[in-house]
C-alpha cells in the first residue's frame, strides 16, 4: 500500500500595505526583470492617484476594476476533423482574475501617457466605470464565445 501525502496548497502572500493577495498578483505581473520595488513603487504611486482623483479607497475601487473586467468565458482553438474551431470554455474564478490583470496591464501599456503609474490609474479608473480597453477586451472575448456557441459540444 502506497502511502500518499495531499500537497500542501500554498497560499499568496499579501503586500506590506495594503494586506491584500489581489494587489500582490498585481506586483508580481507588473515585476520586470526582477525589480519588485519598482513594481511596488508604481502600484502604491497609482493607488494615490487614484485615490486623489475619486475620493474612495483605492483598494475598493481595483476591486470593482478586476470585476467588471474578469471574464467568464473565454475561446479556445480545438482541431477537430482537420478543422480548427473556437470552441467556448467556462474559466475558473482564479484563472479570470489572471486574465483581468493581465488585460488591464496590456491596456495600460498601449496607453499614451507619461509614466506608467499615472497610466495604471486610469485604465483603472476607467475599468471601474466599466469603460476602457481592458472591458472592450472582455466584451469582445464574450462575443466570440456567443457566436461559437454551436461548437459547445465539442468541449
Amino acid at each position: 500500500m502506497i502511502n500518499r501525502e495531499t500537497k500542501a496548497i500554498k497560499t499568496k502572500k499579501a503586500d506590506p500595505i495594503y494586506r491584500n493577495r489581489l494587489v500582490n498578483m498585481l506586483v508580481n505581473r507588473i515585476l520586470k526583470n526582477g525589480k519588485k520595488s519598482l513594481a511596488y513603487k508604481i502600484l502604491y504611486q497609482s493607488m494615490i492617484n487614484i485615490k486623489r482623483k475619486t475620493d474612495k479607497n483605492p483598494l475598493s475601487v481595483l476591486r470593482q476594476a478586476i470585476r467588471k473586467v474578469t471574464p467568464n468565458i473565454k475561446v479556445k482553438a480545438r482541431r477537430i476533423g482537420g478543422s480548427t474551431y473556437q470552441v467556448p470554455v467556462e474559466i475558473q474564478s482564479f484563472q479570470g482574475k489572471a486574465l483581468a490583470i493581465r488585460w488591464l496591464l496590456q491596456a495600460c501599456h498601449k496607453r499614451s501617457g507619461k509614466n506608467m503609474a499615472s497610466k495604471l490609474s486610469y485604465e483603472i479608473m476607467d475599468a471601474a466605470r466599466n469603460n476602457g480597453n481592458a472591458v472592450r477586451k472582455k466584451e469582445e472575448t464574450h462575443r466570440m464565445a456567443e457566436a461559437n456557441k454551436a461548437f459547445s459540444h465539442f468541449r
